[in-house]
């Protein structure tokens, strides 16, 4: 939640879809605000990349599970059906997000009241079907601890938190639309806030379900041919029939995401490389004249997470390393604008959001958080994996640190000698004149926040 409020109060302040590298420009002190803006561009980038990557994964491993169920368990999907499965539904969203904005607003609204409405059927429906037998007490769904991982129980409950943090992320994502919404120094930060809150209780409600009715035999649902255990727990409660009408929703609610997902993850893109920051920028940044969107960053983004889901290929540790860089590459992102803006000497000058004295503490709490669960994250399953069981996100998540890096110190051609940070793409009677001071004071280009109208 820290998170979320932190956030909040920097997008209220300034809105652009340049977001995290923006900020982090506007409060670093000179020396270091291109390299730290260019990091954290990049950064945000891949993990951007590798949400749309693991949403869509999970949502080609929830219809396989749907399949399997209908099949009676005959069918088991391979690696290269799943994957298969996986490009066509990124296909399918980069087509939808080639639509005008207009029309992806509509869907997004559509899909957010359906996600409501699912996660309060399962919340009571769940407990209402569930037999006799696989319903547990209070005692075992609040207070029963099951360790199955090989690390200690202490160690085991934290790294458990890997599912929780990376369902419960894209802090950032309505941050990328700023520079499409009304009234956005208000509704950005709301719409992160609100949909943090609401997340958390919601979440909490289907988890309390799922611990009342799963029985006690956990390592059954793991090693389920079905293949997904919240799969397999509703078609234990619910039966064949019952279990597929609610799955389909789960896929389609999974779906939308996928889809609003790579909409925020194409905007990012899109602001970074009329920044000049991506390779291929010049051809990405465009705009489509006839509907206004970025539609060559939507088909960019897309070629990257068929890039990046190839990793499923090298075992399922590499695939789980795309959901764990979805965490680990926000929580970089998001950690250094929000310390740079206490850290960097700069004012911030507050938006109509804004939480006063408490800023610092909830900014302190929210970058230690995102400090120790960061290198938490990044540990195997087990205390002895091998080759297969390695957890590979410090590999993915270090190698496109080392690569930005070393793009960016690259002689003659890096982004030291090119890269000034966001670049102004307005007119000076556009700008504000604490915009203007600021750039006429240290020499930078910057681009202004999103007009309120």
């Amino acid at each position: 939640m820290t998170i979320g409020l932190a956030m909040g109060e920097l997008a209220s302040a300034a809105p652009t879809s340049g977001g995290l590298y923006y900020w982090t420009f506007m409060f670093s002190t000179p020396k270091w605000r291109c390299f730290l803006s260019w990091i954290v561009g990049y950064a945000n980038t891949i993990s951007n990349v590798a949400s749309v990557a693991s949403v869509d994964w999970a949502c080609a491993v929830q219809i396989m599970a749907a399949v399997s169920i209908g099949s009676d368990l005959s069918f088991q999907p391979t690696t290269a059906q799943t994957y298969g499965l996986f490009c066509a539904l990124l296909i399918s969203h980069g087509l939808i997000n080639s639509v005008t904005p207009r029309v992806i607003a509509r869907l997004q609204l559509l899909f957010v009241a359906v996600n409501v409405l699912l996660c309060a059927a399962v919340i009571i429906a769940l407990p209402a079907a569930t037999p006799k037998e696989l319903r547990n007490d209070a005692k075992f769904a609040f207070g029963g601890f099951v360790n199955l991982s090989g690390w200690s129980d202490g160690f085991a409950f934290v790294i458990s938190f890997l599912m929780p943090l990376w369902t419960l992320g894209c802090f950032d994502a309505p941050v990328h639309m700023s520079e499409e919404a009304t009234n956005a120094s208000t509704a950005i930060p709301h719409a992160i806030i609100f949909s943090t809150c609401l997340s958390l209780i919601l979440g909490w409600g289907i988890n309390v379900s799922l611990a009342f009715c799963m029985g006690k035999d956990l390592q059954g649902i793991l090693d389920s041919p079905v293949g997904q255990p919240m799969a397999t727990i509703f078609l234990s409660s619910l039966g064949k029939v019952g279990a597929l009408a609610v799955w389909s929703f789960v896929i389609l609610v999974q779906y939308a995401i996928g889809a609003g997902i790579l909409t925020t993850c194409s905007r990012q893109v899109f602001a970074f490389s009329r920044d000049g920051g991506l390779p291929l920028s010049r051809w990405v940044y465009h705009v489509n004249r006839r509907i206004y969107a970025p539609v060559r960053a939507v088909w960019f983004s897309v070629m990257l997470c068929m890039m990046l889901g190839a990793l499923t290929f090298a075992g399922p540790s590499a695939i789980n390393a795309v959901f764990s860089l979805t965490v680990t590459g926000q929580y970089f992102a998001y950690s250094i604008p929000i310390s740079a803006r206490f850290l960097g000497g700069k004012e911030l000058k507050k938006g109509p959001v804004s939480f006063g004295r408490l800023s610092l503490p909830i900014a302190a709490i929210a970058v230690t958080w995102m400090i120790v669960m960061s290198v938490i994250i990044m540990f195997p399953e087990n205390p002895n994996p091998g080759v297969s069981d390695m957890n590979y996100t410090v590999v993915v998540q270090g190698g496109v640190l080392f690569l930005a890096t070393a793009y960016y110190f690259l002689p003659r051609y890096g982004g030291m000698y090119w890269f000034k940070g966001p670049v102004l793409t307005v007119t000076r009677e556009d700008v504000s004149s604490d915009v203007l001071e600021a750039r006429e004071k240290d020499e930078m280009e910057v681009p202004t926040p999103a007009k309120s109208d």
